[in-house]
């Protein structure tokens, strides 16, 4: 065998090895965040960076079935949620191809908009959804530079370039200007739901609406989702003799050996980007501690 006969034998990189009916299972994993910050206890992150190949991969079988999203979120950031839900569509659109959400543990806020993004929507009993809502959250360390004497010096063009900003007091102008904003945003999570789910929605309960959090059962009753089970019994009914192949992302090393870089800087001092990096997982720890994870 010569060496073009070999190489015409190769798979080219890219293209998927031929098989039977395939049913792609994608993880929906972590706080949505468009950053790479330190996650706790060894959680992911959700993003459309994060995310972008793992869709496109899951799409791309042959004889793909359906797409499975198996949603474990407690949510975060609104735009990178919508990025994420709105690629799904494309995909599921252009291939034809049915896509479901599983809830774990808790599909919640961002977690539940990414589920949205499925034609139906399974969950199991003890599942957490809803908290259609809108959170904004952070730190106030302007007392901590003032105890160590610390002059943080900011200097801008436009009085409101530094709206918000951690480090200076809070202003009752930069709250109104913040609930508007959630407002307006909570309106756009509202109308994608509805969107998505308006034909079940129980729209006779007022409280659907106002972050509050249901049992997977609840929720079933509420018509935020479609049935309780679980993602194996349910392809087993609906796709028999199927293969469920699971779709990761590549990890970088320090990932897989359980470390992280997130907090220390390359020369293995601590910098003044970790102690940002160490809220910001502190902020993580937070979002799933709401639902008692």
């Amino acid at each position: 065998m010569d060496v073009k006969d070999l190489t015409s034998r190769l798979p080219l990189p890219g293209i998927q090895r031929e098989r039977g009916p395939v049913v792609a299972a994608v993880k929906l994993h972590g706080v949505i965040t468009p950053t790479l910050a330190l996650a706790p206890l060894g959680r992911g992150v959700i993003n459309l960076a994060v995310m972008e190949s793992v869709l496109t991969r899951a799409f791309g079988y042959e004889q793909l079935q359906a797409v499975a999203l198996l949603v474990n979120s407690p949510g975060g950031s609104a735009t990178q949620a919508a990025l994420v839900a709105e690629r799904i569509r494309g995909l599921a659109d252009h291939k034809r191809v049915p896509v479901l959400a599983f809830c774990e543990d808790v599909a919640a806020s961002g977690g539940y908009w990414l589920a949205c993004a499925a034609d139906e929507i399974v969950a199991h009993p003890t599942s957490l959804i809803g908290s259609i809502g809108v959170v904004t959250q952070g730190f106030g360390l302007h007392g901590l530079l003032e105890r160590f004497g610390v002059q943080r010096r900011l200097y801008t063009a436009g009085a409101n370039k530094a709206r918000l900003d951690p480090f200076l007091p809070e202003r009752e102008d930069d709250v109104v200007w913040l609930r508007s904003m959630q407002t307006e945003l909570h309106g756009m999570f509202r109308d994608w739901v509805c969107s998505r789910r308006g034909r079940t929605l129980a729209t006779d309960q007022q409280d659907l609406f106002t972050g509050e959090v249901w049992t997977g059962r609840r929720a079933l009753e509420l018509g935020l989702v479609d049935r309780l089970g679980t993602m194996r019994g349910e392809i087993a009914k609906r796709y028999p003799g199927a293969e469920i192949i699971t779709v990761e992302g590549r990890r970088s090393l320090l990932v897989r050996l359980g470390l992280s870089s997130g907090v220390m800087s390359l020369s293995g001092r601590a910098g003044p980007e970790s102690a940002l990096a160490v809220l910001e997982a502190l902020e993580h720890r937070a979002a799933w501690s709401r639902f008692g994870l």
